[in-house]
Protein backbone atom coordinates (compact mmCIF):
# COMPACT_ATOMS: atom_id res chain seq x y z
CA UNK A 1 0.00 0.00 0.00
CA UNK A 2 1.48 3.36 -1.00
CA UNK A 3 0.36 6.97 -0.72
CA UNK A 4 1.56 9.87 -3.08
CA UNK A 5 2.14 12.71 -1.76
CA UNK A 6 1.52 15.42 -4.69
CA UNK A 7 4.78 17.84 -4.94
CA UNK A 8 4.50 20.75 -7.01
CA UNK A 9 7.14 23.37 -5.31
CA UNK A 10 4.58 24.79 -2.61
CA UNK A 11 2.69 23.33 0.48
CA UNK A 12 3.12 21.83 3.90
CA UNK A 13 4.35 18.55 2.16
CA UNK A 14 6.94 16.85 5.60
CA UNK A 15 4.32 17.69 7.78
CA UNK A 16 2.03 15.69 6.16
CA UNK A 17 3.78 12.97 5.28
CA UNK A 18 5.26 12.68 8.82
CA UNK A 19 1.41 12.39 9.87
CA UNK A 20 1.22 9.31 7.60
CA UNK A 21 4.48 7.62 8.15
CA UNK A 22 3.63 7.79 12.08
CA UNK A 23 0.33 6.28 11.38
CA UNK A 24 2.50 3.23 9.22
CA UNK A 25 1.81 4.08 5.93
CA UNK A 26 4.49 3.92 2.77
CA UNK A 27 4.47 7.39 1.47
CA UNK A 28 6.34 9.02 -1.51
CA UNK A 29 6.93 13.19 -1.87
CA UNK A 30 7.15 13.24 -6.11
CA UNK A 31 6.02 15.22 -8.89
CA UNK A 32 6.59 12.16 -10.95
CA UNK A 33 3.59 11.62 -12.74
CA UNK A 34 4.48 7.59 -13.11
CA UNK A 35 4.98 7.46 -9.54
CA UNK A 36 1.44 9.45 -8.56
CA UNK A 37 -0.48 7.64 -11.53
CA UNK A 38 0.78 4.22 -10.35
CA UNK A 39 0.28 4.85 -5.93
CA UNK A 40 -2.38 3.27 -4.68
CA UNK A 41 -3.89 6.33 -3.21
CA UNK A 42 -2.88 10.43 -3.87
CA UNK A 43 -2.67 13.28 -1.41
CA UNK A 44 -2.76 16.93 -2.82
CA UNK A 45 -1.81 18.94 -0.35
CA UNK A 46 -1.52 22.72 -0.46
CA UNK A 47 -1.07 26.14 0.71
CA UNK A 48 -0.25 29.58 -1.19
CA UNK A 49 -1.65 30.90 -3.76
CA UNK A 50 -4.23 29.44 -6.01
CA UNK A 51 -2.95 31.01 -9.08
CA UNK A 52 1.06 29.73 -8.32
CA UNK A 53 -0.28 26.55 -7.25
CA UNK A 54 -2.25 25.84 -11.17
CA UNK A 55 0.90 27.29 -12.65
CA UNK A 56 2.72 25.23 -10.96
CA UNK A 57 0.74 22.28 -11.54
CA UNK A 58 0.83 23.25 -15.16
CA UNK A 59 4.54 23.16 -15.54
CA UNK A 60 5.55 20.30 -14.07
CA UNK A 61 2.48 18.69 -16.17
CA UNK A 62 0.14 17.26 -13.06
CA UNK A 63 -2.80 18.74 -13.87
CA UNK A 64 -3.40 15.74 -16.60
CA UNK A 65 -1.98 13.35 -14.07
CA UNK A 66 -4.48 14.30 -11.18
CA UNK A 67 -6.95 13.87 -13.13
CA UNK A 68 -6.16 10.18 -14.44
CA UNK A 69 -5.93 9.45 -11.20
CA UNK A 70 -9.15 10.48 -10.38
CA UNK A 71 -10.28 9.40 -12.75
CA UNK A 72 -9.08 5.46 -12.30
CA UNK A 73 -10.78 5.71 -8.93
CA UNK A 74 -7.63 5.84 -6.90
CA UNK A 75 -8.61 7.37 -2.90
CA UNK A 76 -7.74 11.08 -3.52
CA UNK A 77 -7.56 13.76 -0.68
CA UNK A 78 -7.25 17.46 -1.33
CA UNK A 79 -5.84 19.31 1.81
CA UNK A 80 -6.63 23.35 2.05
CA UNK A 81 -5.07 24.80 -1.44
CA UNK A 82 -5.24 20.96 -2.63
CA UNK A 83 -8.97 21.34 -2.16
CA UNK A 84 -9.65 24.99 -3.73
CA UNK A 85 -7.93 23.72 -6.84
CA UNK A 86 -10.16 21.14 -7.60
CA UNK A 87 -12.71 23.73 -8.15
CA UNK A 88 -13.47 25.82 -11.71
CA UNK A 89 -12.37 29.19 -10.35
CA UNK A 90 -10.76 31.67 -7.61
CA UNK A 91 -11.67 34.91 -6.99
CA UNK A 92 -7.77 34.61 -6.17
CA UNK A 93 -6.70 34.26 -9.69
CA UNK A 94 -8.14 35.50 -12.78
CA UNK A 95 -5.50 34.55 -14.75
CA UNK A 96 -5.39 30.86 -14.06
CA UNK A 97 -8.37 28.36 -13.85
CA UNK A 98 -8.90 25.31 -11.64
CA UNK A 99 -9.10 21.48 -12.39
CA UNK A 100 -12.76 22.06 -12.53
CA UNK A 101 -13.56 18.42 -11.43
CA UNK A 102 -15.91 20.01 -8.97
CA UNK A 103 -18.27 22.95 -10.25
CA UNK A 104 -17.90 25.91 -8.10
CA UNK A 105 -16.16 29.04 -7.54
CA UNK A 106 -13.35 29.84 -4.80
CA UNK A 107 -14.41 33.23 -3.11
CA UNK A 108 -12.69 35.60 -0.49
CA UNK A 109 -13.91 35.84 3.47
CA UNK A 110 -16.38 39.11 2.85
CA UNK A 111 -14.55 41.89 4.37
CA UNK A 112 -15.21 42.70 8.41
CA UNK A 113 -13.81 39.33 8.74
CA UNK A 114 -10.14 38.78 10.17
CA UNK A 115 -8.11 36.97 7.57
CA UNK A 116 -6.80 35.24 7.14
CA UNK A 117 -9.42 32.53 9.06
CA UNK A 118 -7.02 31.18 11.29
CA UNK A 119 -6.99 28.77 14.14
CA UNK A 120 -9.40 25.97 15.94
CA UNK A 121 -12.99 25.63 14.49
CA UNK A 122 -15.97 23.06 15.16
CA UNK A 123 -16.84 21.14 11.95
CA UNK A 124 -21.12 20.56 11.22
CA UNK A 125 -21.80 17.20 9.84
CA UNK A 126 -24.49 17.27 6.62
CA UNK A 127 -26.14 14.16 5.77
CA UNK A 128 -23.52 13.13 3.37
CA UNK A 129 -20.44 13.94 5.50
CA UNK A 130 -22.18 11.17 8.22
CA UNK A 131 -22.06 8.32 6.03
CA UNK A 132 -18.48 9.23 4.79
CA UNK A 133 -15.95 6.67 5.24
CA UNK A 134 -13.37 8.74 5.93
CA UNK A 135 -14.97 10.74 8.55
CA UNK A 136 -15.94 7.07 10.77
CA UNK A 137 -15.01 7.69 14.61
CA UNK A 138 -15.01 11.85 14.15
CA UNK A 139 -17.98 13.05 16.15
CA UNK A 140 -20.01 16.20 15.34
CA UNK A 141 -18.55 19.45 16.56
CA UNK A 142 -15.00 17.98 16.41
CA UNK A 143 -12.51 21.03 16.27
CA UNK A 144 -9.76 21.18 13.41
CA UNK A 145 -7.17 23.54 12.35
CA UNK A 146 -7.41 25.72 9.38
CA UNK A 147 -5.50 28.57 8.23
CA UNK A 148 -7.37 30.38 4.93
CA UNK A 149 -8.50 32.99 3.18
CA UNK A 150 -10.83 31.89 0.80
CA UNK A 151 -13.49 29.40 0.91
CA UNK A 152 -15.08 27.44 -1.69
CA UNK A 153 -18.95 27.95 -2.80
CA UNK A 154 -19.17 23.99 -4.85
CA UNK A 155 -22.15 24.52 -7.62
CA UNK A 156 -23.77 21.37 -6.35
CA UNK A 157 -24.26 21.31 -2.48
CA UNK A 158 -25.17 17.53 -2.52
CA UNK A 159 -21.03 17.15 -2.22
CA UNK A 160 -20.99 18.60 0.98
CA UNK A 161 -19.48 16.54 3.43
CA UNK A 162 -18.86 18.92 6.38
CA UNK A 163 -19.91 22.67 6.96
CA UNK A 164 -17.94 25.20 9.80
CA UNK A 165 -18.73 28.78 10.50
CA UNK A 166 -16.72 31.92 10.44
CA UNK A 167 -19.58 35.06 10.03
CA UNK A 168 -21.26 32.08 7.93
CA UNK A 169 -21.36 28.58 7.06
CA UNK A 170 -18.64 27.54 4.64
CA UNK A 171 -18.01 24.08 3.18
CA UNK A 172 -15.17 22.39 5.00
CA UNK A 173 -15.04 19.23 3.45
CA UNK A 174 -16.31 17.89 -0.11
CA UNK A 175 -16.87 13.84 -0.51
CA UNK A 176 -17.29 13.00 -4.45
CA UNK A 177 -17.22 9.16 -5.56
CA UNK A 178 -13.22 8.90 -4.37
CA UNK A 179 -12.22 12.47 -4.16
CA UNK A 180 -12.36 13.61 -0.48
CA UNK A 181 -11.13 16.98 0.18
CA UNK A 182 -10.87 19.75 2.95
CA UNK A 183 -10.08 23.02 3.85
CA UNK A 184 -8.34 22.44 7.53
CA UNK A 185 -5.79 20.66 7.80
CA UNK A 186 -5.83 17.34 9.40
CA UNK A 187 -2.38 17.07 9.70
CA UNK A 188 -2.24 20.04 12.22
CA UNK A 189 -5.62 18.95 13.95
CA UNK A 190 -3.74 16.16 16.75
CA UNK A 191 -5.35 12.88 17.75
CA UNK A 192 -8.85 13.96 15.43
CA UNK A 193 -6.81 14.57 12.21
CA UNK A 194 -4.65 11.62 12.59
CA UNK A 195 -8.04 9.65 12.40
CA UNK A 196 -9.56 10.96 9.77
CA UNK A 197 -5.54 10.69 7.86
CA UNK A 198 -5.82 6.71 9.29
CA UNK A 199 -9.54 6.35 7.86
CA UNK A 200 -8.03 7.21 4.36
CA UNK A 201 -5.10 5.04 4.49
CA UNK A 202 -7.35 2.36 5.21
CA UNK A 203 -9.91 2.93 2.20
Amino acid sequence: MSIAIIDYGMGNLRSVQKALEHLGYETVVTSNPDEIVSSDKVVFPGVGAFGDCMKNLENLGLINTINEVINLGKPFLGICLGLQSLFSESDESQIYKGLDVILGKVERFPEGLKIPHMGWNQVVFTEKGRTCPILKGIEEGTFFYFVHSYFVHPSDKSCVALESEYGDLFTAMIWKDNIFALQFHPEKSQKQGLKLLDNFGKL
